[in-house]
């Protein structure tokens, strides 16, 4: 292996180490006082929610809000349109993500729930960030080159290209000081660091204008959709917080097992039986070995009986709030516009300070 691969791997297996130590010393703090601490995360709204999505992070979110940590929630509207030519019914999806994050038990008084395009100076700190990175930084970071590749070829966008760059520009904007990342996203965010140190050095004189925010990694629950592969809104393969229970039933009447009728936990060898068996796990708060010894030789067929009614239990009372919404759009709507409202004062008051950083107050 060329020595300079050897020399960027050895740093992202520092930078690793590093994020893991000061992860857990965060969430030693989040069990004590975690004030202080400013939260950003989101979603880009390309579709309904799933059980992938509720297992892997929005169960995660509603913790940390109420652990007493303010959390700014974004509806990445604007990024929907980085790696595709039609966004499809971005309003009606937009709401659609709302409600799933008010069922789920997101609190509009507690958390901050906004939209990218309603908040057009978080939008504006792109242009001096952009002034900071360089062109071989951007086409490095694994996501742009992952999504560049996931095109067939087609030539990049430029906001693409930039998409890590407007990241940051979720996070700084409202001086977000830690971030709920997988440690595969850890790119992006050391990114936004050096975009945060790089600014406070050229433009504030080393003064502190933005934080350099920490990763909180998370301890994501992956699942498989019923088709054994990567649960996704395009494979058609997941289980949606909105569907009915027979809707769920269907689903996972078509998931994939094997010919073995005695079950058992062995994710090694019987990956798709481990799936099903980690979601009934998820579900009841039991372990997957002894959900398997309760089923024993009931096959595939007892399998998948079980994980219906224990997803179906789960998501009951979610998919109950979930109807109360969607009869009362207006106070979804009546969430959204609150919470641009704030992220919009927050915004100016953050360009103000940038300005005058800057020196662009005239």
């Amino acid at each position: 292996m060329p020595t300079d691969e050897l020399s960027t791997e050895a740093t992202i297996d520092r930078s690793l180490a590093a994020a893991v130590t000061r992860s857990a010393e965060i969430e030693a703090q989040l069990a004590t006082d975690p004030s202080g601490l400013r939260v950003l995360t989101g979603d880009r709204p390309t579709g309904r929610l799933h059980l992938g999505h509720y297992l892997g992070t929005l169960r995660n979110r509603v913790r940390l809000q109420n652990l007493g940590v303010e959390t700014m929630l974004l509806v990445a509207d604007y990024q929907v349109i980085t790696d595709r030519d039609d966004a499809g019914p971005i309003a009606e999806r937009v709401r659609d993500l709302v409600t799933d994050y008010l069922a789920i038990g997101i609190d509009p008084a507690r958390t901050t729930v906004f939209a990218h395009s309603a908040v057009p100076a978080l939008n504006q700190l792109m242009l001096p960030f952009l002034s900071l990175v360089t062109d071989s930084e951007l086409r490095r970071n694994p996501t742009v080159k992952a999504e560049f590749e996931a095109t067939g070829g087609r030539p990049m966008s430029g906001l693409l290209l930039t998409y890590p760059v407007h990241q940051a520009a979720d996070i700084l904007f409202c001086k977000g000081n830690l971030v709920p990342v997988g440690k595969d996203q850890l790119p992006h965010l050391e990114l936004t660091r050096v975009i945060a140190r790089r600014f406070n050095e050229r433009y504030a004189g080393g003064e502190t204008v933005f934080p350099s925010p920490d990763a909180l990694l998370t301890q994501a629950t992956n699942v498989l959709g019923v088709d054994g592969q990567k649960m996704s809104k395009s494979r058609r393969n997941t289980i949606e917080l909105a569907m009915t229970e027979d809707e769920t039933a269907k689903q996972l009447k078509r998931a994939v097992t094997d010919s073995d009728r005695v079950i058992t936990y062995d994710p090694e060898a019987r990956p798709e039986v481990a799936n099903l068996l980690l979601i009934a796990a998820e579900m009841t708060g039991r372990e997957p070995a002894q959900i398997a010894a309760e089923i024993g030789d009931g096959g595939g067929g007892g399998l998948k009986k079980l994980v219906t009614e224990a997803v179906n239990e789960h998501l009951r009372p979610i998919r109950a709030r979930r109807r109360e919404l969607e009869a009362d759009p207006g106070a979804v709507d009546e969430v959204l516009r609150r919470g641009n409202e704030r992220a919009n004062e927050i915004a100016g008051a953050t360009l103000d300070e940038v300005r005058r950083a800057m020196q662009m107050v005239y």
